[in-house]
């Protein structure tokens, strides 16, 4: 894929913590369903979101009405300026949840494609032996969100880790300057759908959460400063507002 899929306004992430749910369809039982083809690209077309839980484990889930994941960005041959492909969850949980500092933003679930670096060094995804040349693989991250300017107007960041600040992280942090989790869990892809199982020590925290669904474009700065990585594009947003409708079923 040559070029970025065409994007609903970025000031729709803006609105993740209020306003109410829209109408959809109900192609799908439970979570938030959305109308067919009103992303220009398949892959990325949300049909239906949701998160359901079974003992310890929380299933996140996403259905598009292309082929899930058959689409990832162009590698460019440098990190400055590269793209990320993702289909993300934005939830109500508190960052503290995962291993972050309490409320640090907007904490969300997302599985991801970037070829042109590789933000999972204790993994190898492509299993050749090294951990440090498989981004392109679809993998998953928990990321911390905050608006920037400085990304866009009404544009959302990772969370920057200015330089000789300690802030809480968790264990499998990647090491990026930035609020991110690489917690080594591989999505699954069946036809039109994304799963990914996540297991929380307090399963209550997510039963107890709001959340909605997202496919969006990052891209690196191409200065490599502070913002370090903001949402570029979104190709969909399941509620259509992003006011974080869905909630976590059993």
């Amino acid at each position: 894929m040559k070029s970025s899929p065409s994007s609903l306004p970025l000031a729709l992430l803006l609105a993740a913590l209020t306003g109410a749910a829209g109408a959809h369809g109900t192609s799908h039982t439970g979570g938030i369903a959305a109308e067919r083809g009103t992303a220009a690209v398949a892959s990325f077309d949300i049909v239906h979101a949701r998160v359901s839980v079974n003992g310890k484990l929380a299933t996140f889930h996403m259905a598009v009405s292309g082929k899930a994941g058959a689409v990832r960005p162009t590698p460019s041959g440098k990190l400055a300026g590269s793209s990320v492909f993702s289909y993300v969850w934005p939830t109500s949980l508190d960052p503290s949840v995962v291993g972050f500092g309490p409320k640090a933003g907007i904490l969300a679930f997302a599985v991801t494609s970037h070829p042109d670096f590789d933000d999972t060094p204790l993994f190898d995804e492509n299993g050749d032996g090294k951990t440090d040349n498989d981004g392109d693989v679809w993998h998953s991250h928990w990321v911390v969100l905050q608006p920037d300017a400085a990304c866009g107007k009404d544009a959302l960041k990772v969370v920057d880790i200015p330089e000789g600040t300690r802030p809480r992280l968790p264990k499998t942090w990647p090491g990026l300057p930035l609020l991110i989790d690489s917690p080594g869990w591989a999505p699954v892809f069946r036809g039109d759908t994304v799963e990914m199982r996540v297991p929380f020590d307090d399963i209550g925290a997510i039963e107890a959460s709001a959340f909605d669904g997202v496919t969006a474009a990052l891209r690196v700065n191409a200065s490599m400063h502070n913002p370090l990585l903001c949402v570029a594009d979104v190709f969909k947003v399941a509620s259509g507002d992003l006011s974080l409708p869905g909630k976590v079923e059993r």
